[in-house]
C-alpha cells in the first residue's frame, strides 16, 4: 500500500484509539475514526510480540494489507483504521485473514454489505 494509506505516527494512533469506535471478532480487532476532511481512508497495523515471532508477525501484516488492498473500492473513504491482530490470527492463511477481516469490517458499517469476497 501507498504511503498516503498508512497510519505511521504514535499520536495519529492514540487519537484513533481515543476518539475512534472499536469492533471486534475472535482474530481482529478494528478501530475507526470518521475523518471528513481526509478524502482516502488510512490503515494502522498492530500485532503484539505475544503472537509470534517476527516472520509470523510480518506475514500477518502482509496478509492484512494485501487484504485491505483488495478490498479498498468497498471501503468507506475518510475514516482512519487501526487493526489489532489477535492470537488466531497467527495460523490462519491469506483467505481466512481476508474474510475475517471482511467479516469485522461489516460489522463495524465500514465495508460495502454488497461487496463480493474472493
Amino acid at each position: 500500500m501507498k504511503k498516503e494509506f498508512r497510519i505511521k505516527k504514535n499520536k495519529e494512533f492514540q487519537a484513533v484509539f481515543k476518539k475512534g469506535q472499536s469492533t471486534a471478532n475472535r482474530q481482529f480487532i478494528v478501530y475507526v475514526l470518521k475523518k471528513e476532511e481526509q478524502p482516502l481512508f488510512r490503515i494502522g497495523l498492530s500485532v503484539s510480540k505475544k503472537i509470534g515471532n517476527a516472520v509470523v508477525r510480518n506475514r500477518i501484516k502482509r496478509y492484512i494489507r494485501q487484504s485491505v488492498f483488495e478490498m479498498k473500492d468497498g471501503l468507506a473513504g475518510g475514516r482512519d483504521y487501526v487493526i489489532i491482530a489477535r492470537k488466531p490470527a497467527a495460523e490462519m492463511d491469506f483467505f481466512e485473514v481476508k474474510k475475517s477481516l471482511a467479516h469485522v469490517l461489516k460489522l463495524a458499517k465500514s465495508l460495502k454489505r454488497d461487496f463480493p469476497i474472493q
